[in-house]
């Protein structure tokens, strides 16, 4: 087909179809941005909460929540604009999904570290986690009013990479606690 249109200084002719388009490449399988391949942990970790049912319940609270996922870093999945109220926290994770309120700013690189432990916490025990989570955060609130601060969850997730702080134990309990010491010593 020539047209009879010329490249300028080359002789072969313009083409008049349009080139075919690149050929997409896939995503990696960390399916980040920066698209850095899983490590042997985190591959096992992300089969591990897909078998244990713990990453497609974290998609399905995103669906309902009108979150959409995306892959990120170390084989996690960020859904940000979680507008449901099922936890206090501006983040919060489910297997391998990651869930970020509405409004609330994206975790930053040490607070998804912090999730990504949590991670780890749910393909070590399954279906276990969710009321061994709730129990300690119960434990904590009753004890000091704060979700997080004598959770042990919380601490094994990396307290501080969670902006936790650590609250003092409610007056109640400290009072308690000073009679009962004041009992072992006589």
């Amino acid at each position: 087909m020539d047209s009879g249109r010329r490249h300028p200084g080359h002789n072969d002719p313009v083409p008049t179809e349009p080139y075919p388009p690149p050929r997409r490449r896939r995503a990696p399988a960390a399916g980040g941005p920066g698209g850095n391949p899983l490590t042997a942990g985190q591959r096992l970790r992300a089969v591990v909460n897909w078998v244990n049912l713990s990453t497609p319940l974290g998609l399905l609270v995103a669906a309902l929540g009108g979150a959409r996922p995306v892959r990120v870093a170390a084989g996690l999945r960020l859904a940000e604009g979680y507008r449901l109220p099922l936890m206090v926290a501006p983040a919060f994770t489910i297997g391998n999904v990651v869930l970020a309120r509405v409004g609330a700013r994206p975790p930053t690189e040490q607070e998804m570290a912090h999730e990504a432990r949590h991670a780890t916490q749910y393909a070590l025990l399954g279906p276990l986690f969710l009321p061994l989570y709730g129990l300690c955060a119960g434990w904590s609130w009753a004890t000091t009013g704060g979700w997080g601060s004598h959770n042990p969850f919380e601490h094994w997730a990396g307290f501080a990479d969670g902006n936790y702080v650590r609250l003092p134990l409610r007056p109640w309990l400290e009072r308690t606690l000073s009679v009962l010491r004041l009992r072992r010593r006589r």
